[in-house]
């Protein structure tokens, strides 16, 4: 059986639009919402717009945050390219782009991911068309997401939620938040579950926005919550506690989500590796792939091995994506994809910087703002150390008591 490793023939459209989106449109903003950190990017409008008349039209192959979701296994022996595939492309298209812009679009947040992923039949209807953001870290629950404090009590017919959120990406621009709480402290990590808190709802209060390192066209927040009511209906999936079962509910968000950050990561890299392969071919250094690396110059043999390595991420995105598509499992994939596409994407946007020289630490490139920009994709929607003991645990059998 032969294997193609080429761009499903029937996205090749869909990706050189995001190509030319990436290079016309955010490209020539980059700089300036990076220096004007929480100014809202207004031209974004036009673009979402865009994109929810290509969704409604079909002709985005169901691209998107909001199609994010695991198919059902195909019993045919039939293979697809579905929508997880097209996001990938799409978003790594986009983030060739502009990372903290791509995750500025409205429409297009995490938190649309994970009502895509887990949400009811009636609840994709209710929500259909809402800009939604995630919160899930909290300033004493980071990686391990299971340490939640954040409460969700039952009265009657809604749910009162307690805590605090803190780097909710988009968290002061969406129309909703997607906020992790506890429905019972006692039961741990089975008790987890989601809810869409829409904003305005009374006890919701976005407190600072954040000064970070990079994707500073995208709004970082900190919400609390005080006895903030939403519908009992609100809650994603189901509202039951199933003890064995555990927190594989609220996870399998991720097992949509991290593939997509992993793409972002991929997007960016590339963008440095074919600025710094331009930089170097006017500084007269050639790269000859026909040769062995230990053949050529020093910078050709860096550059080369960290095409290899890009590779290497991109085929884990690619495999994580088309296994969400054919209903398969993927939590092992997808954490091998954001583990190798995060450290991958920092690793290869620092060294460009470096081989650059002064070109690459100056401001005349953009360069050192995809290495700003490439670190949080190591960092969120699961740090690099835990992917790798999440996938230490997938391939040794251990569950995450038996394995720390």
């Amino acid at each position: 059986m032969s294997i193609s490793l080429d761009d499903p023939q029937r996205f090749r459209p869909l990706v050189a639009q995001a190509h030319q989106v990436a290079m016309n449109m955010l490209r020539p903003i980059s700089r300036r919402y990076d220096k004007a950190e929480h100014d809202y990017p207004k031209e974004l409008d036009l673009l979402a717009a865009m994109i929810d008349g290509l969704s409604e039209s079909d002709a985005s192959e169901g691209a998107g945050a909001a199609a994010v979701k695991r198919s059902a296994d195909a019993d045919d022996g039939s293979v697809r390219n579905g929508a997880n595939l097209a996001s990938v492309l799409s978003i790594a298209e986009m983030c060739w782009g502009d990372v903290g812009l791509l995750l500025s679009m409205p429409r297009q947040g995490l938190g649309n991911s994970a009502i895509a992923s887990v949400a009811s039949r009636e609840q994709h209807e209710r929500f259909d068309g809402l800009w939604a953001s995630m919160a899930i870290t909290e300033p004493g629950t980071g990686s391990d997401s299971a340490g939640i404090r954040t409460t969700a009590v039952l009265d009657g017919d809604e749910y009162v939620i307690n805590g605090e959120k803190i780097f909710v990406t988009s968290g002061a621009r969406s129309d909703a938040v997607v906020v992790w709480a506890t429905l019972d402290r006692d039961l741990g990590r089975a008790a987890i579950k989601s809810f869409v808190v829409p904003k305005g709802t009374p006890g919701m209060t976005v407190e600072r926005l954040e000064h970070k390192l990079g994707i500073k066209a995208s709004d970082t927040a900190t919400i609390r919550f005080e006895d903030c009511r939403v519908p009992a209906a609100n809650l994603l999936g189901s509202p039951e506690i199933d003890v064995k079962q555990g927190f594989a509910g609220a996870m399998a968000t991720f097992d949509n989500t991290r593939p997509l950050v992993a793409s972002m990561a991929v997007g960016c890299a590339r963008a440095s590796l074919d600025l710094t392969r331009e930089l170097l071919a006017q500084a007269g250094v050639e790269i000859d792939y026909d040769r062995p690396a230990i053949t050529q110059p020093a910078a050709a043999a860096k550059l080369l091995q960290m095409e290899a390595d890009w590779e290497a991420a991109y085929l884990l995105v690619l495999q994580a994506a088309w296994l969400a598509d054919n209903g398969r499992p993927n939590s092992l994939e997808a954490s091998m994809a954001k583990a190798k596409a995060g450290r991958v994407g920092s690793d290869i946007t620092l060294s460009c910087v470096e081989l650059a020289g002064s070109v690459g630490y100056s401001e005349s490139e953009l360069l050192e703002k995809w290495a700003r920009d490439s670190k949080i994709l190591d960092i969120f929607e699961g740090t690099q150390q835990i992917q790798l003991l999440i996938v230490a645990r997938r391939v040794l059998g251990l569950t995450s008591a038996e394995l720390r």
